[in-house]
């Protein structure tokens, strides 16, 4: 029994290793305070929704958590760590609710992208085509990408960030243009990326997606984090401040 004990423990270690922490951390533009005193840290493995009203935070703390914030703006401490003895910094990829896409095919559109992150030329072409077949678009490979349909083009920029092979995807919004069953085939990649153990941040304003898809749940207002719970424990409600418990009842006109 013990020597299967210390395996199991290290597994759960290197799952709970951070990989970005938050130290009173807040991003102000101009006389605006967008996030203050954010207090976070993102783990390895997790499946992070950030929920909350309009202007809550959510764009701002997925842009923070990710690094795209110029120095100036922040206050606090963010720490990057890395994910291996070696000192390897993870990488990271961010979705849009409207994903930016060339004029160019499906497939140039996945060959530009890892040509841009230095990938081999070697590799390129290999990469593109497990990615488009790990979100069925491999048929539409000739196909122009700002000719797909909405849900085809989310299909395509989460293949392309899935090429890139990164530890940490960042969602923003990445169904909320979408009819329902782009939707569901969107949520289902995204789930099927996190079971093979890329580290998932999502902004949502659907609490039923927050709930399919994440392990863990941040509850903003107005820039501060008021709540940050398992997935279960949040939609139980007990332990929620009032303005969570109010937005977690659809009883806000934003939740819709």
């Amino acid at each position: 029994m013990k020597a299967m004990e210390a395996p199991a423990r290290q597994t759960l270690a290197v799952l709970r290793s951070p990989i970005v922490t938050l130290r009173a951390a807040g991003v102000r533009y101009g006389p605006l305070q967008a996030l203050q005193g954010i207090d976070l840290t993102l783990y390895r493995g997790d499946r992070l929704a950030l929920v909350g009203a309009n202007g809550s935070g959510k764009t701002t703390l997925l842009r923070l958590l990710h690094g795209l914030h110029d120095p100036a703006p922040l206050q606090g401490e963010r720490l990057a760590h890395a994910l291996s003895p070696e000192g390897r910094p993870c990488r990271a990829a961010m979705l849009y609710q409207r994903p930016f896409l060339l004029n160019l095919s499906v497939r140039w559109n996945l060959l530009v992208g890892l040509w841009l992150q230095g990938v081999p030329a070697a590799e390129r072409a290999e990469r593109c085509q497990r990615a488009l077949e790990r979100v069925g678009l491999a048929s539409l490979a000739r196909r122009r990408a700002r000719e797909l349909s909405g849900g085809q083009q989310q299909r395509l920029a989460l293949a392309r960030a899935w090429a890139l092979a990164p530890d940490i995807l960042f969602l923003d919004e990445p169904t909320a243009s979408l009819d329902p069953g782009a939707k569901r085939e969107v949520e289902a990649l995204i789930g099927e990326f996190a079971d093979d153990g890329v580290t998932v941040v999502m902004s949502t304003h659907n609490l039923g997606q927050a709930k399919r898809l994440a392990s863990r749940v941040v509850y903003l207002e107005a820039g501060r984090l008021l709540a940050d719970l398992p997935v279960d424990r949040f939609f139980r409600g007990a332990e929620l401040p009032e303005q969570a418990r109010q937005f977690l009842k659809g009883e806000l006109p934003w939740t819709t």
